[in-house]
């Protein structure tokens, strides 16, 4: 039996996915962590066969959490599962050390596939994914306001986009008030928008978290 760590701060996301496993006799959901820190810390402390992780995650990126857990245990399989977009997202994740990227919208039998392709040990990739690296190309597309962010505004986008307040913002990124108003002003500058609720709806719209 493969035991699985899901690092996912949405708690149905993870009921959905210990639900959706326990029909298997292969896989479990032996842990669960909805933090990136809670994620690392389970890392240093137990042992899996797979760790299946968010990007949008409250406290830390996604991706560094990949690359502390990847220090840790340079052998753990690591999948990406997230609403992401796999055109933006997937290939800087495998640069940083997963074995695949899945997005959540990606019907059962797919997501079944590609956590027992990582557990087996190979990369897994989507057929799409997997045609445009085969044909020499890296996915592009248009080129959207959000790209424009550095690590830390993306962080502090998704969190305003969640109702979070600056100060606990600060608070979980331990930096003063107005240097997350800083960060702020940059974000709604580049999307273009004005207030946190289009900030939310432009989140949605685009599937980053």
């Amino acid at each position: 039996m493969a035991s699985v760590l899901i690092v996912d701060d949405h708690a149905v996301v993870r009921g959905g996915l210990r639900q959706f496993l326990a029909d298997t006799d292969d896989l479990e959901i032996t842990a669960e962590a909805a933090s990136g820190l809670d994620a690392i810390s389970l890392v240093e402390q137990g042992e899996w066969s797979l760790v299946l992780l968010d990007i949008a995650l409250p406290d830390l990126n996604g991706l560094e959490v990949l690359k502390q857990i990847k220090r840790l245990r340079p052998s753990l399989p690591v999948l990406i599962f997230s609403m992401f977009s796999e055109d933006e997202f997937a290939i800087p994740s495998l640069e940083a050390g997963a074995s695949g990227f899945l997005n959540k919208d990606s019907p059962p039998n797919q997501i079944l596939t590609a956590i027992r392709t990582v557990v087996g040990g190979a990369r897994y990739l989507s057929p799409t994914l997997a045609e445009k690296l085969l044909a020499g190309v890296a996915p592009t597309g248009r080129k959207l306001a959000h790209e424009a962010l550095s690590r830390r505004e993306t962080e502090v986008l998704l969190m305003l986009s969640k109702g979070t307040s600056l100060t606990r913002i600060g608070e979980i990124l331990h930096v003063s008030v107005k240097t997350v108003s800083t960060y702020r002003a940059r974000i709604i500058e580049k999307p273009g928008v004005q207030s946190n609720a289009e900030l939310t709806r432009y989140v949605i719209e685009h599937r980053l978290g």
